[in-house]
């Protein structure tokens, strides 16, 4: 069997990918969700990282983190956050694990494929059928990234972005 070998660049900004064990729609709990949000608050305080984009589908996540310069280490950080929130996640019935194993990372390499990665963030959840635009999904950058001049609040609403013909997950 082969074994992925992961990409580690110090200071590095990364996109990541996360799904939930068996694609259980734990993220649509907003208990849930106010668990991650506590985890990724605990593990930044403990470890930084910025956070530069995300959002949240019920089975799965995205996410762009740029580590503190000569930082390679998002490993246990992801292992910390599914461990803290699974701590505190509502299960349905029989269920018994929170997360699939590991979880897909991709270092951003320059300023387009940063754009790129951040544009299908926001449109993820018009792709999966979840909102007719970006700005109708509340788990998400999108809001803060209008707020910043990124987005106009009207992106993804006509025309899908190239990206979201891209399939990372």
């Amino acid at each position: 069997m082969a074994t992925y070998r992961r990409a580690h660049v110090p200071g590095g900004t990364y996109f990541f990918t996360v799904v939930t064990y068996a694609r259980q729609s734990l993220l649509a709990d907003s208990l849930n969700v106010n668990a991650l949000g506590r985890a990724f608050r605990r593990v930044r305080d403990e470890q930084p990282f910025t956070m530069e984009a995300f959002v949240l589908l019920p089975d799965h996540l995205h996410c762009i983190w740029t580590l503190p310069e000569g930082d390679t280490d998002y490993s246990s950080r992801w292992r910390d956050i599914k461990k803290y929130a699974s701590k505190e996640f509502l299960l349905p019935a029989g269920g018994s694990s929170t997360w699939q194993r590991g979880f897909w990372e991709h270092v951003i390499r320059d300023e387009n494929d940063w754009r790129q990665h951040v544009d299908y963030i926001h449109y993820n959840p018009v792709k999966h059928g979840w909102a007719k635009a970006p700005g109708e999904w509340k788990w998400s950058s999108f809001h803060q990234c209008v707020e910043k001049g990124w987005y106009d609040k009207e992106w993804g609403k006509q025309d899908a972005p190239d990206i979201a013909q891209m399939d990372w997950e």
